[in-house]
């Protein structure tokens, strides 16, 4: 079964087979069986000696999680924090833990973690995640931000925000296989924020936007081009993200004439991948570019968004950090 198939049946309204409701108690046993050890007391999460904070999802495939870990980092260091992150390293082959330096690559380290740091944020990756996060502090860290983990018991955190995708929001409601759903849609309800991507959030749920209106050249990046430079003549858009999509309207809401390029989320990009018989413009995304790192193309841009949110909840945030981290200090 293909992406698109799966696709129609988690976000189109197209039951599910008979298969697939079949493997979703396999499914919720091994997330039990997961977490029983925790819950029995017979392992416990490793503690951080300063704020943890996970961003994270309760369905599989691109919400917009790491735009907001991007956005928390920089209002934090507004506030006079120090943060960094923490990140399984999707997509790299080393399993850690270590902090990441010069010598990080997407194919090592994973590609959100590469994007992150070369933005100057610290960054440290593991398999084993709560290790990876023990490395943080060492280097002057006083706040921490899980990208990812959710589900990942071994990792003690001290608040949680859960990120929703406006337009496919939970999808058909189902776990895994059925449904897009790592949990059940109750899940929500103990978190500490939803934060939901787009047009639709609900009461009680943070809107957030993700705006790009330029495209930045990967052979000279001081080349700075509007979206709208773009128009009249088709560009090829790639996206090797959880929901391609999302990136296809945005360039074709500035107007864009877009062929479309759609590649699994951490998709190995190379050169190959941009053989066209043409000379237009390519368009990707800045996860995607850093795979890229290097080349000297003049076709090639990529666009960067930024994460919008109210104020309201960034304060609110900051106090309830403060408060954690007083109270960290006091044990």
């Amino acid at each position: 079964m293909n992406r698109f198939s799966v696709e129609r049946i988690w976000y189109g309204g197209q039951a599910p087979p008979m298969w697939m409701r079949a493997l979703v108690p396999l499914y919720r046993l091994l997330a039990c069986l997961r977490a029983l050890p925790y819950r029995m007391g017979l392992l416990r999460a490793v503690r951080i000696p300063v704020p943890l904070v996970v961003v994270g999802n309760v369905s599989v495939g691109g919400t917009g999680k790491t735009p907001l870990v991007l956005a928390l980092v920089e209002f934090l260091r507004k506030r006079g924090w120090n943060p960094g992150v923490v990140s399984r390293g999707h997509g790299g082959s080393e399993r850690g833990p270590r902090l990441l330096d010069e010598t990080a690559t997407p194919h090592r380290v994973g590609d959100e973690p590469c994007l992150m740091h070369r933005r100057g944020v610290p960054v440290a990756i593991g398999r084993r995640r709560d290790h990876a996060a023990l490395l943080l502090p060492s280097i002057g860290v006083d706040v921490i931000i899980a990208d990812d983990g959710l589900q990942n018991p071994a990792l003690a955190r001290d608040l949680e925000i859960c990120v929703l995708d406006g337009a496919r929001r939970l999808g058909n409601g189902h776990l895994l296989p059925a449904g897009p759903l790592r949990e059940s849609p109750e899940r929500l309800a103990r978190v500490d924020f939803v934060v939901c991507n787009g047009q639709g959030a609900g009461r009680n749920e943070i809107a957030m936007q993700l705006s790009g209106d330029h495209a930045v050249s990967l052979e000279q990046p001081c080349d700075l081009r509007p979206l709208s430079a773009f128009r009249g003549h088709p560009v090829h858009a790639l996206a090797g993200i959880g929901n391609p999509q999302r990136f296809f309207t945005h360039l074709r809401q500035s107007g864009l004439d877009v062929i479309e390029h759609a590649f699994p989320d951490h998709h190995p990009l190379t050169m190959q991948d941009l053989a066209f018989d043409d000379h237009h413009a390519v368009l990707m995304t800045e996860k995607d570019a850093v795979k890229l790192a290097g080349v000297k193309d003049a076709r090639l841009w990529f666009v960067p968004v930024q994460a919008e949110l109210p104020v309201e909840f960034l304060d609110e945030l900051d106090t309830r950090l403060r408060e954690i981290r007083n109270a960290k200090a006091r044990y």
